[in-house]
């Protein structure tokens, strides 16, 4: 559709690449899920910048494993977004100037299961931990957020079940997986509002990482889809370091806040990465606001308190 699918930006780059990142010298980054896919490929990236680089996982030694092959500064800190206490955690140890927070980690098309404070597993951690992570640091981050999304924010016409978060009435992996993603767009839309509100300079962007081969896919809970995202992997996919190049435009480059940037070849799969669309439902300032506020609730964090008048005046 037309509203969906807008005109790609001419701030697209055919030539960007991990190689052509600015010096990120004296700039701290946390990546979360930052031991695979393209988190890890991300961190290899920001590191080889300059960037220091707070692999933020829920397994350290995997974690330890993989900083261990990265040319550059980095960290490893526990943080499990599926338990609200450690993402509590991790933000109450962080005392220093954060200039990228990257909230890249997720879950994918999981048999029906609970984080350990009782969300249905994929909207608690793709949504409701960097949720609480983003709001419980953003009195230290100096340049932006950067969320990754996911196309599948559009099946199936999907819209946030406010009734029935958990969706108990009717859950499957593949919409339980499409509400989390449309979450993260709505989170990124609020998000963005508040700060400009408050007269921050902070940016929230989004991106995602368009059909890119990582462990996700084999994580999911019907047999026959993961045959078929093998074969995918296999004869469509881009690989994890391409499947990182929006997340990275997005962490590096001078875009508007509430950007959402993706793959710009054939169906947003795979390509150079560009300014793409979004479902209408992902582009709701109504919904984008009532959504803030349940998440409130749900995770007993709130929006900087010093901002918050000027948020409800904007």
């Amino acid at each position: 559709m037309a509203d969906e699918r807008k005109t790609r930006s001419t701030r697209s780059n055919e030539t960007f690449g991990a190689d052509r990142l600015p010096d990120l010298t004296g700039r701290t980054v946390v990546v979360t899920g930052a031991n695979s896919g393209i988190g890890l490929a991300a961190t290899h990236a920001l590191a080889g910048a300059g960037a220091h680089v707070v692999l933020a996982v829920r397994d350290e030694e995997r974690g330890r494993a993989a900083a261990a092959a990265v040319r550059g500064s980095t960290e490893v800190r526990r943080l499990d977004l599926a338990d609200l206490s450690s993402v509590r955690a991790f933000a109450d140890a962080w005392h220093e100037p954060l200039h990228l927070l990257i909230n890249n980690a997720g879950v994918m098309m999981l048999p029906r299961q609970r984080t350990k404070d009782g969300f249905e597993m994929q909207f608690g951690t793709n949504h409701l931990g960097h949720f609480a992570l983003t709001n419980l640091l953003l009195p230290h981050v100096r340049d932006r957020v950067v969320t990754v999304s996911s196309g599948a924010h559009r099946w199936g016409g999907v819209r946030i079940a406010f009734d029935d978060l958990d969706l108990t009435g009717g859950y499957t992996p593949q919409r339980a997986y499409a509400q989390s993603k449309l979450a993260n767009l709505l989170f990124t839309l609020e998000l963005q509002r508040r700060l400009t509100a408050s007269g921050s300079a902070v940016r929230a962007l989004a991106a995602h990482p368009g059909y890119a081969a990582t462990n996700l896919q084999s994580r999911t809970a019907n047999p026959v889809a993961r045959a078929l995202l093998r074969l995918g992997n296999r004869v469509v996919a881009q690989d994890d370091k391409a499947g990182a190049l929006p997340t990275l435009y997005a962490a590096t480059q001078d875009l508007p806040g509430a950007s959402y940037v993706g793959p710009g070849g054939l169906g947003e799969m795979r390509g150079a990465p560009t300014l793409v669309g979004r479902s209408r439902a992902a582009s709701d300032p109504l919904t984008a606001r009532r959504l803030w506020r349940v998440s409130e609730e749900l995770t007993g964090t709130r929006f900087p308190l010093a901002a918050e008048e000027a948020v409800r005046q904007g």
